[in-house]
C-alpha cells in the first residue's frame, strides 16, 4: 500500500509583545502575553504541545523548567512542554522541532514561545551570561565576550573585503529607517550615515551602531496541520522550508570565520526543502545583533558574493522597496535584541508580511520569506521558508 506522505505545516496565528526594557513585568508575564495573542490570532486553537525558547532566564531571572511553567501559567496543565537552549538561535531550534512534531503527524497543534527578560539583571552579570554562548575553557576564560567576537570579525571582514571603515553603514540605517515604522520595535528614531560616522566605538572597529540593544520581548506561534487552520480570509503560511545546521563553537576552532558555514549549509537545506532559490525569497529577516552579520548572512545565504554583502546596503538595496529586503520590522539592531526570542519574531514577522498585515512596514508582493538566527558566533544556524498560498 502507498505511504501517506507527512501533513504541510502551516501558521495559525502569531502573537509577540512589543520590545523593551519592562522593568515591571516578569519573564512569565511577557509570555503569557505573546501567547494569549498568538491563540486569539488562531481562533482559540489549544496546542497539544508547547516548545520554549529562551537563552539566559537560567543565569538572568533564575528559571529553569521554563516550558513546564509557561504551560501552566496558560493554562495548558497538562500537555507536552519542553524548554530549548541554543543561545541566539534559540527560537529558532525551537520552531524546528514545533515543526518537527506536526510534520510527523504525532501532534496536531503545536505552541512556540520565545521569550527574553534582559533586565532582571543589570551590568557585568548580563555580558557574563550572554558570555557563556561560546567556548567556555577557551574563549569566555580570557574575556572575549560576543562583541569581542563581533569586532574580531568585522575587522578581518573590512580586510579581507577590502570596504572601508564605513562599509556597514546602510544596515543600520536601514534597521533604523524600519524600526522608527515598527510597532514593536524598542529603537523608533531614524539615523544617518553620519551619524554612523560619529558614533563612538564599542569594540573596535564597532561603534555604538552597530551593536543592537539587549531588550526583554516574547513572540509566540501556532504551527498546525492546514485542515486545523482558522477561517479568516487571509492568506495561509506555510512552512516550506526548516533546517538547523551547526558549526564549531570557538572562532579559532572554525576553518572560514567569515564563511558562516552553518548558515550558509542550513539555509541550503531549507532552500532545497522549499524548492526556492535565493533570488525568489521577498524578504530575509537575518541576525544583526552585530552589523558584521549582516553582510555574512546575506553571503552565506546565496544572495551576494563572498565579501560583497556590504555593497547591498551601500547601494540602498536592502530596503523595503529594493530587490533584497532585510530586517523589516528593523532587525536586532532597531527591534531589539531578544536573545533566544529572537527566531520566533523573526517568523512572527516574516508571517505578517506574507499575510499583507506589516503596516507601514510591508513589503509589496511579499510571498517567500526566509528568517535566520544563529547562536553564538554563527556556531548554531537555524533557517525557515514561509510560503504564502
Amino acid at each position: 500500500m502507498p505511504s501517506t506522505p507527512p501533513p504541510e505545516v502551516y501558521v495559525a496565528g502569531v502573537g509577540l509583545t512589543p520590545v523593551g526594557e519592562h522593568w515591571n513585568v516578569s519573564l512569565r508575564e511577557l509570555a503569557l502575553e505573546a501567547i494569549e495573542a498568538a491563540r486569539a490570532d488562531a481562533g482559540g486553537l489549544r496546542p497539544q504541545a508547547l516548545f520554549a525558547a529562551n537563552m539566559l532566564a537560567p543565569a538572568l531571572s533564575g528559571q529553569t523548567h521554563l516550558g513546564v511553567l509557561l504551560a501552566d501559567s496558560a493554562g495548558l496543565r497538562g500537555i507536552e512542554a519542553t524548554s530549548f537552549e541554543a543561545a541566539g538561535a534559540s527560537g529558532g531550534v525551537a520552531l524546528r522541532q514545533a515543526y518537527l512534531a506536526v510534520r510527523s503527524g504525532l501532534i496536531e497543534v503545536a505552541l512556540v514561545i520565545g521569550v527574553e527578560k534582559i533586565t532582571d539583571r543589570v551590568g557585568p552579570a548580563v555580558e557574563a551570561a550572554r558570555s557563556m554562548a561560546g567556548d567556555a575553557d577557551h574563549e569566555a576564560v580570557q574575556g572575549l565576550t560576543p562583541a569581542a567576537q563581533a569586532g574580531l570579525l568585522m575587522r578581518r571582514y573590512l580586510h579581507e573585503s577590502g570596504a572601508p571603515e564605513d562599509a556597514l553603514a546602510g544596515f543600520a540605517v536601514n534597521a533604523h529607517a524600519n524600526g522608527l515604522m515598527s510597532d514593536h520595535a524598542f529603537l523608533r528614531r531614524a539615523i544617518s550615515v553620519e551619524d554612523y560616522r560619529q558614533a563612538p566605538r564599542e569594540d573596535d572597529p564597532l561603534n555604538l551602531f552597530d551593536v543592537a540593544p539587549l531588550a526583554d520581548g516574547a513572540a509566540a506561534l501556532l504551527l498546525t496541520r492546514r485542515a486545523a487552520l482558522p477561517s479568516g480570509g487571509r492568506p495561509d503560511v506555510r512552512v516550506a522550508g526548516s533546517s538547523v545546521a551547526t558549526a564549531a563553537t570557538a572562532l579559532h576552532d572554525q576553518a572560514d570565520m567569515l564563511g558562516l558555514s552553518a548558515a550558509a549549509e542550513s539555509a541550503r537545506r531549507a532552500r532545497l526543502q522549499a524548492g526556492v532559490e535565493s533570488d525568489q525569497i521577498s524578504l530575509f529577516e537575518l541576525h544583526d545583533a552585530y552589523s558584521v552579520f549582516a553582510p555574512l548572512s546575506l553571503e552565506a545565504g546565496g544572495f551576494a558574493e563572498r565579501g560583497q554583502g556590504w555593497r547591498l546596503a551601500a547601494g540602498g538595496q536592502i530596503g523595503l522597496t529594493g530587490p533584497y529586503p532585510i530586517c523589516t520590522f528593523g532587525g536586532s539592531k532597531a527591534r531589539g535584541e531578544v536573545g533566544g526570542a529572537t527566531g520566533v519574531y523573526q517568523a512572527a514577522e516574516v508571517v505578517l508580511q506574507l499575510q499583507g498585515r506589516a503596516g507601514k512596514n510591508q513589503v509589496a508582493g511579499a510571498s517567500t520569506g526566509l528568517a535566520q538566527c544563529l547562536g553564538g558566533a554563527g556556531a548554531t544556524a537555524a533557517t525557515h521558508i514561509f510560503v504564502a498560498e
